[in-house]
């Protein structure tokens, strides 16, 4: 019995050390820090068995990780829009913004969405100041997500500590 809740508390704490990890990787643009958190209470699931409770809240979590993820993207462009960005603008700025990820990350992808949104912005208004203002409010956009995508993760983390140390018992 000594040795099956060894065993359980390890997992538990390796566990919520790489949940940690993925909530506070959230601030880094690119890096997948729900999909971490969601990762990891996947293979506690696996490693320590299923209940229909503990898949309820196994569902909560994954549908919390999909809408935090995709809250990133349509938070830029809502700010962007909201303040004249066209959709061409956006699109270019999100295809910008996964090329940057990919040649210069951490940060690359960020750098590129706000440079590529505000050339297009530019190019169509041939107003440096109007596209600076579309190029802010995608950059507010991406705080907020940060912020809500940072919310999500505590959220989740929270219903894996309920899971791991209520449910499991």
């Amino acid at each position: 019995m000594i040795s099956t809740s060894i065993a359980l508390t390890t997992i538990q704490i390796v566990t919520a050390i790489i949940m940690v990890l993925g909530l506070f990787s959230l601030i880094i643009p690119g890096i997948p820090g729900l999909t971490i958190i969601w990762l990891a209470s996947l293979v506690f699931m696996l490693l320590t068995g299923i209940t229909w409770q503990i898949g309820i809240v196994f569902g909560f979590m994954t549908l919390f990780m999909i809408a935090g993820n995709i809250s990133d993207n349509l938070l830029m462009g809502a700010g962007a829009r909201k303040q004249g960005a066209s959709w061409l603008a956006i699109g270019v700025a999100l295809a910008a913004g996964v090329v940057g990820t990919f040649l210069l990350p951490p940060f690359g992808g960020l750098v590129a969405a706000l440079v590529g949104l505000f050339i297009v912005e530019y190019v169509r208004l041939k107003d440096w100041q109007k596209a600076l203002d579309s190029a802010g409010s995608m950059a507010m956009g991406c705080g907020w997500a940060v912020a809500l995508r940072f919310a999500v993760g505590v959220l989740m983390i929270a219903l894996w500590v309920i899971w791991a140390f209520i449910l499991l018992k």
